[in-house]
């Protein structure tokens, strides 16, 4: 399965000068938050895949304005193409603004899913705004990354974990993918392709 995930930025090749080629054959479109909903909506028609999001600290108007024919994932686990696929939104808590959790709420949240994980027999992505703690994050307080999203990547040990909300400029793909108990964990800022 091919996939293209995004966040934080938006993109010439994905807006002004999309380029139909580049993005030929994807599957699956995942939004890692801090981008306009409308965006969401206009690279899900162009590119011609289903779209996957959860918010990002700054997303505070998809509660008006949700991205249209786009899916929802936080706090859910659902089934694409027989990969299981597993959301959460938001940053660290850092001023109080909207999506933004404790590590002990996101902790929380991650365990009232623990039965659902259960039955789908574990998960194979983990589409997140943050990323773990140490695995790419920063030092601010609103950039560390979630300790529990560690606990994740050890307990359940899925194939990637993707986030956004580190925003850095990539010159190789590979520089985007860092490892940790055998997940590759991608930082999405931009966009990125890969296959699973």
């Amino acid at each position: 399965m091919k996939i293209l995930s995004i966040s934080d930025i938006l993109v010439k090749e994905l807006e002004t000068e999309f380029d139909g080629s580049i993005f030929e054959g994807i599957d699956l479109i995942l939004s890692c938050g801090d981008l306009p909903p409308e965006y969401l909506t206009k690279v899900m028609t162009l590119v011609g895949a289903p779209l996957f999001y959860i918010k990002g600290n700054h997303d505070i108007r998809y509660q008006s304005k949700p991205p249209q024919g786009c899916l929802d994932l936080h706090s859910k686990i659902i089934k694409f193409k027989g990969y299981k696929i597993i959301g959460f939104d938001g940053s660290n808590w850092y001023n109080g603004g909207p999506n933004q959790y404790t590590d002990k709420q996101m902790k929380k949240m991650i365990k009232s899913l623990r039965a659902s994980i259960w039955f789908n027999k574990g998960v194979d992505i983990v589409l997140t705004h943050a990323p773990p703690r140490y695995l790419g994050d920063a030092e601010d307080r609103c950039h560390m990354g979630f300790d529990s999203f560690r606990n994740l990547i050890s307990k359940y040990k899925p194939e990637y974990f993707v986030h956004g909300h580190i925003h850095k400029a990539f010159k190789k793909n590979e520089d985007r993918v860092t490892v940790f108990n055998q997940t590759k964990i991608i930082n999405s800022c931009g966009y990125h392709i890969f296959e699973i």
